[in-house]
């Protein structure tokens, strides 16, 4: 007897009926939720002491470098335009020749200082890449909570400027607790009226 067999819909099968009204781990695993994770993965979380701890530890990374950059745009300036041939009768953009050269040096021991933090917290994170995955999600939130607690920029005058407008000089939680003390103190200040 030839039989026609005819393609049935997806969950109309007798064998797929017989296998939905049985669970098997298979498809109870896909319906299951889990708990949010982790910002950081495989990386110890921080705790705010130990971070505020590891951001001062960067700060004196990058001044520690910062010197020696400096110092090291004070000698290249001093070497390069030191050795420069001058003729005093001959100003350079209006300008004596010795006094110009000797802005180009300090130029130079600034360029030095601008560059010395960046290269400071490069060397810090190639020292320190373990915990680069914690230390960045820390400083998101901590940079986080700074933005929504620090006054606003638009109440500063030039002659009373907001304090530690960019958390700065946070190095502590005692100091964290003082600089939310601050931003409040600023605040009340500028926005209630003298008496």
């Amino acid at each position: 007897m030839l039989r026609l067999i005819l393609p049935r819909p997806f969950g109309l099968s007798s064998c797929c009926v017989a296998r939905s009204t049985v669970r098997s781990p298979l498809f109870l695993r896909f319906k299951t939720t889990s708990a949010k994770k982790p910002a950081v993965e495989g990386a110890k979380a921080l705790t705010w002491p130990d971070y505020l701890a590891i951001r001062g530890s960067k700060r004196k990374w990058q001044l520690a470098v910062t010197i020696p950059c400096a110092s090291l745009g004070f000698l290249g300036g001093a070497a390069y335009f030191g050795s420069l041939e001058t003729d005093p009768t001959r100003p350079i953009m209006g300008i004596d020749p010795f006094f110009f050269y000797g802005a180009c040096t300090v130029a130079c021991v600034g360029l030095g200082a601008l560059i010395g933090p960046s290269i400071g917290a490069a060397a810090w994170r190639a020292r320190h890449r373990a915990q680069l995955a914690a230390v960045d999600a820390m400083d998101r939130e901590f940079y986080r909570r700074i933005a929504k607690n620090r006054v606003d920029a638009s109440l500063q005058s030039p002659t009373h400027p907001v304090p530690d407008y960019y958390g700065e000089k946070i190095g502590s939680l005692h100091q964290y607790r003082q600089w939310l003390r601050d931003q409040g103190k600023y605040k009340r200040k500028v926005m209630l009226p003298e008496e």
